[in-house]
């Protein structure tokens, strides 16, 4: 008898590379791309970020790709094409699309109530300030799966101010990644709202709602869901709630203390599986899955035969939904901007302190990921570090850099 020998563990899966070729032949400087990346070298090199990974594609064809400094400061590992970040709410453009998905399937509505699918939605009050108590006022309307999309529900995060509505979110679970998706959206639904549906724009846990949303229409979990629907048409191999103990040596870390302000920085372990499944910030992920996602949002809902939504569902949740009702008064928008459903919209040429063209949609991660679609242009960026205390100046350096490359 011969000896059996164990079978082999299948290979992981891999994210199939979008294509690639010179950046001339794009309508790239090649020249200008270097210095890109001599910018980002000496940012490394003074210590204001340990790595980076950076990608500028045109025309259907990446012209640029390339990882710079440290994986994690506290190893010797390079940063990698394929290493491994947290995208935080880079999260909620894919959250974004999957419940445009069900819209264009005929299971909801945009101007459908949220309490159709949560009830616990349906006796909310807002919160009104008056002498230092909390007034609470009954609702002019429902929010809708709108309000959720484009951030106008009056949901807020407990961590972008202190208002007495804020402080109440403070004093509960919401942070924990323990707590399952229907708990997480029934304690949203407990609080006020800190203004009325439709008023302003405040960046907030309306997206995790979303994906909650999502779980109870379709009878799945979020992960499921996105992973048969999104993921896996994409081929986006390589993004999830978390991943597997094979990669760790591919995981990216920040710096223990942030190098501007000196606090700690503590960000979520990529190997632990969560409960939460963040529609709002969970999601992990890599510089080539995210940019076949964006590579399908430059080609109007496609990639490689597979259409993920349609292309007027698309150019909808790419268009402004704010107008100049609706107050937003928030660093996130910058002037010359405004919201969509689940992107920023630009909708100036000037206005912003950085270059750009009228039409395009963008996101951002806590962390420090970042993308953006140019139409106009047919390019797409994917940026990807691990720095949140930088990441305001890393976008907008970026920014400048690609579009002076732009030929």
């Amino acid at each position: 008898m011969t000896a059996q020998t164990a079978p082999k563990p299948a290979p992981a899966p891999q994210t199939p590379p979008l294509p690639q070729t010179k950046p001339q032949s794009l309508g790239l400087s090649a020249v200008r791309l270097q210095k890109l990346s001599d910018a980002f070298k000496r940012d490394i090199d003074k210590g204001t970020i340990p790595g980076v990974t950076m990608m500028v594609a045109r025309r259907g064809q990446i012209g640029w790709f390339e990882a710079l400094g440290r994986q994690n400061p506290a190893a010797a590992a390079p940063m990698a094409l394929n290493s491994i970040f947290r995208i935080f709410s880079m999260t909620k453009p894919i959250v974004s699309v999957g419940i445009m998905m069900l819209l264009e399937e005929g299971y909801l509505l945009l101007n459908d109530p949220v309490a159709k699918y949560i009830p616990e939605f349906s006796g909310q009050k807002v919160g009104v300030e008056n002498n230092g108590k909390l007034d609470l006022v009954p609702l002019t309307r429902p929010i809708t799966v709108q309000d959720l999309l484009r951030h106008t529900s009056g949901i807020t995060y407990d961590h972008t101010g202190n208002s007495l509505v804020q402080q109440l979110y403070q004093q509960t679970r919401l942070r924990s990644r323990k707590i399952s998706n229907a708990e997480h959206a029934a304690t949203v639904a407990s609080l006020p709202l800190m203004c009325q549906p439709g008023a302003e724009w405040n960046y907030s846990r309306s997206t995790d709602i979303l994906g909650r949303i999502i779980e109870v229409v379709s009878g799945k979990t979020l992960s499921a869901f996105l992973t048969e629907r999104i993921l896996a048409p994409l081929q986006m191999a390589e993004t999830g709630f978390h991943t597997g103990p094979e990669n760790t040596s591919r995981l990216v870390e920040p710096f223990a203390a942030d190098p501007w302000s000196g606090e700690k920085v503590q960000l979520f372990n990529m190997l632990e599986q969560p409960v939460m499944e963040s529609g709002g910030g969970g999601l992990v992920s890599t510089s080539m899955d995210y940019a076949r996602f964006c590579q399908m949002l430059l080609n109007g809902g496609t990639l490689d035969g597979n259409r993920i939504i349609g292309r007027k569902t698309l150019q909808l949740m790419a268009s402004d939904h704010l107008g100049p009702k609706v107050k937003a008064e928030s660093p996130l928008l910058p002037p010359g901007h405004g919201f969509g459903l689940g992107f920023a919209v630009r909708t100036q040429q000037g206005m912003a302190p950085f270059a750009g063209s009228v039409g395009q949609f963008f996101w951002s991660g806590m962390a420090g990921t970042f993308f953006w679609i140019d139409p106009q242009e047919e390019l797409f960026s994917v940026f990807m570090s691990q720095g949140p205390g930088q990441r305001e100046y890393f976008r907008t350096l970026f920014r400048n850099l690609v579009y002076a490359a732009v030929e």
